[in-house]
């Protein structure tokens, strides 16, 4: 399948892309025995400094390393500007979705969306109904996953909007880079990635609520076993602010305040990288140790903001995302910048007939699905998976999606046997609050079992530094 897809280093007659010249005449003058130890150095400093990764389903502790290649992905300036315009536009229409579903649901009066497939939603929060957000925004952080396939061109896969990871990876990726191969960084003008902590914090800041002039921000995590629990403190000090816990927060008089030494002190703005279930033990999930009792009436009234906002979840599920490219059209009254990937809904009668007939050729994906679990990929399953997948489907069809098995673009990656082509997508994360924003780049992740197409860390995948060039 690697080649078959669009190669980004090379075009289809094996000649180099121009903007991969410098790198390809660098990594030519460089002796295979440098290459292997740097990419040894690597893994060591990782280790060191605690980027890992917990997985589910594993035994209690269990840490990984997610591999990191040597070999970047480089995007060329114009390719990104018009990236960029494509994912503001998008992360705009998500954003006034959000706020028209839990207001005035003018779309769904609109017929653009079935009301029942939105009210119905599971990750639908009817707590949050007419409750007023700062500046509209639900989705302050968004990372959204953009592949490329066919002849080159750029696909939305799927929007993540609840608490997007993988930031961090990002930034360590880049440090990484600099720290093994800095004559790299004299040969090309890199777009600089560092300073999203910077970015993050100053959009934090300005979502506050109404009055507040020098905000409180604080990181609420659900703790240590957490998978993301390195980007959870990773993040806090790099953005200067208390990492806290559900324990360490308490609501009075619907005010949300930290426990310190020094005495309670009113928080403003939680980053919560918590579920909407975990967050409120009075309203969700009743048995959460996690979260915060009486959060929830603290933010109906105004008195703190969430980043993201409970009930973004909606706008992020599989079942939503083929209507993305109607809420552009509806709410900002232009055309898509950038394409979704075909998609059947199985709901539907003729796509479940569709999707059933040509199992064998497609992706199935559980419309909650995440971490590349819950899902078949046809061309690489066998019958028997196929058979116990279509079993499933029929039982409960409005539970999955069906896509087309996109040839995803491939990059020359170091690996066991050498440099071979790897699949690999592009999650760029957009910082919405009152302007929207992002770094130049985002978390490249790549597919390092040959043919895979699944990059998930927590399925083998694993990370490229991301070089948009300045020229």
């Amino acid at each position: 399948m690697s080649g078959n897809s669009y190669n980004e280093m090379y075009d289809a007659a094996g000649t180099l892309r121009p903007h991969y010249q410098a790198f390809a005449d660098w990594l030519a003058a460089m002796p295979p025995e440098r290459l292997a130890r740097k990419r040894a150095e690597a893994d060591t400093a990782f280790h060191r400094v605690g980027i890992t990764f917990a997985v589910y389903g594993e035994e209690a502790g269990t840490e990984r390393l997610i591999p990191f290649d040597i070999i970047p992905r480089i995007i060329p300036a114009a390719e990104w500007a018009a990236l960029q315009a494509g994912l503001w536009q998008r992360v705009k229409a998500l954003n006034a979705f959000l706020n028209d579903i839990y207001h005035d649901q003018e779309i769904l009066r609109a017929g653009k969306i079935p009301a029942d497939q939105v009210l119905n939603n599971a990750q639908f929060r009817r707590e949050m109904m007419g409750v007023d957000v700062p500046s509209g925004i639900y989705a302050h952080i968004a990372g959204v996953d953009i592949v490329r396939a066919g002849a080159g061109e750029s696909y939305v896969l799927e929007d993540n909007l609840r608490v997007p990871s993988g930031v961090s990876y990002m930034i360590e990726d880049r440090k990484m880079m600099m720290r093994l191969f800095p004559e790299l960084f004299s040969r090309h003008l890199i777009a600089p990635v560092q300073h999203y902590p910077d970015m993050l914090l100053e959009n934090l800041r300005t979502v506050a609520p109404k009055g507040v002039s020098n905000p409180t921000v604080v990181l609420l995590t659900p703790g240590a076993y957490n998978s993301a629990y390195f980007e959870h403190t990773f993040l806090a000090q790099q953005m200067g602010i208390e990492l806290v816990e559900g324990r360490d927060l308490f609501v009075k008089d619907e005010t949300v305040f930290m426990r310190t030494t020094q005495g309670p002190q009113r928080v403003d703005v939680i980053y919560r990288r918590l579920d909407d279930d975990f967050l409120d033990p009075l309203v969700f999930n009743k048995e959460s140790m996690l979260g915060v009792p009486g959060l929830l009436s603290a933010y109906r009234s105004g008195h703190v903001t969430l980043a993201n906002a409970i009930g973004t979840g909606v706008a992020d599920d599989k079942s939503i995302y083929p209507y993305v490219p109607q809420m552009i059209s509806f709410y900002l009254g232009e055309k898509p910048k950038l394409k979704n990937v075909p998609t059947w809904m199985l709901r539907q009668p003729e796509d479940l007939e569709y999707a059933l007939a040509h199992l064998s050729e497609l992706v199935v994906k559980e419309v909650h699905g995440a971490g590349g679990y819950g899902m078949l990929v046809g061309p690489a399953a066998t019958k028997a998976e196929i058979e116990e997948f279509r079993a499933r489907i029929v039982a409960t069809p409005e539970k999955y999606i069906a896509q087309p098995t996109l040839a995803l673009s491939s990059c020359p990656t170091f690996v066991d046997s050498g440099i071979a082509p790897r699949h690999l997508d592009l999650r760029p994360f957009v910082l919405s609050g009152k302007q929207i924003g992002l770094v130049p780049g985002g978390l490249t992740r790549v597919a390092l079992r040959e043919g895979s197409l699944v990059v998930n860390s927590s399925q083998g995948g694993g990370t490229k530094d991301t070089w948009v060039l300045e020229n």
